[in-house]
């Protein structure tokens, strides 16, 4: 009787620890149906401002194609052109649970904001992805897990230099823009932000570029007395003359009425406007439409304006011939690249797999998206 109750509770307790396995008594301890699945990697993008225009379709593009990835989910945060409250968003985002940092670095001047972050990704073993606004390559070779996604910073200045000379060098462009015939065309440098790597290299490099290709015409550009002179760059004859706009519209067309109170774009004095942004370039042609230019009128006067980035009001202004050229900086090929790498780490790959179609720097990883001309 005693073998048969030993018997019967050991029976008991096998169908017990059975049960409690999900009926799997194999060696994983329990079955595939009953382990928690992870949720979607969160991923948080803290983007310098929601008002730059073109950020805005990079962030649009984004938002449509994080759409159909069913394992991540994105956060978008404005930082609102202040680098302290970016760095504590950064901070508030770890605190509260991300897996993956992407960050439009508000200040591009100094290494020390992006340092910081650095360093907060990195104390919390997170993936940070720098986009946009250039970051050094030191910055990004500080962090094993660190990346950037942007462009060639000088790649646009050269190809707006392009642009602008397969203008001039098209029918009778030269003698007709070149409005006093002295062999030069003036010009207004609308400027981005100092310290920022792409407005550098599209100041001096649209101009230098330019100048090359229309060596053989006789005919060079040179800076508009409407621009302010600066001391902040080397004195190369180029980089020192410009108007301030820092990448915005309303700047941009107040300095350039400003410029036109002194100086007439009907007698050599502004003979063609190159602005860092199509943002600045929008806000010289408003102000200009104020005084009968470009305002699309074929018998109105006319300033040819080139810009950057093909956004969808700069290519409105092309079409409506109120604008002349502007370089296409590829907005949905930037975000898709984001999306990519955001997915490799929701698949638990490592962040620059999967990359090898991309432009990649040596030494460094730094994915560039490439720019086009539009004209």
């Amino acid at each position: 009787m005693k073998k048969i109750i030993v018997i019967l509770l050991a029976i008991c307790m096998v169908a017990t620890i059975a049960a409690c396995n999900g009926g799997n008594t194999g060696d994983s301890g329990s079955s595939t149906t009953q382990q928690t699945e992870k949720g979607p990697a969160k991923v948080d993008v803290f983007w310098y401002t929601f008002a730059d225009t073109f950020l805005a379709s990079v962030r649009n593009s984004m938002i449509d194609q994080a759409g159909g990835v069913a394992n991540i989910d994105v956060t978008h945060h404005d930082c609102q052109n202040d680098q302290a409250r970016q760095t504590e968003m950064v901070r508030t985002a770890i605190t509260q649970g991300t897996d993956l940092l992407v960050v439009n670095i508000v200040t591009t001047g100094s290494e020390e904001a992006a340092m910081n972050i650095v360093n907060m990704a990195k104390e919390a073993d997170l993936p940070l992805i720098f986009f946009n606004r250039e970051v050094s390559d030191a910055v990004v070779n500080a962090y094993s897990n660190a990346v950037f996604v942007g462009t060639d910073a000088d790649e646009a200045g050269y190809m707006q230099g392009e642009a602008v000379a397969n203008f001039l060098l098209k029918g009778d462009n030269l003698s007709r823009y070149d409005l006093d015939g002295n062999g030069e065309i003036r010009y207004i440098m609308l400027r981005g932000e100092h310290g920022n790597a792409e407005a550098f290299g599209r100041t001096l490099f649209s101009v230098t570029e330019a100048n090359r290709l229309l060596a053989s015409s006789g005919v060079k550009l040179v800076p508009s007395a409407a621009n302010e002179t600066s001391t902040q760059y080397d004195d190369d004859g180029i980089s020192n003359y410009f108007l301030y706009a820092n990448w915005d519209a309303a700047i941009a067309g107040d300095l350039m009425r400003t410029a036109l109170t002194a100086h007439s774009p009907e007698d050599g004095s502004i003979e063609l406007i190159l602005a860092n942004n199509d943002d600045a370039a929008i806000g010289a042609i408003e102000a200009l439409r104020e005084i009968n230019f470009n305002t699309g009128d074929p018998d109105a006067g006319y300033i040819p304006v080139f810009g950057v980035d093909a956004t969808d009001v700069a290519v409105e202004a092309i079409n409506a011939g109120r604008m002349t050229g502007t370089i296409l900086q590829d907005g949905p090929a930037m975000a898709a690249c984001i999306i990519a790498l955001a997915k490799n780490i929701a698949n638990g790959a490592d962040l620059m797999a999967n990359t090898g179609s991309y432009n990649i720097d040596q030494g460094v990883a730094k994915i560039r998206i490439p720019y086009a001309i539009v004209s």
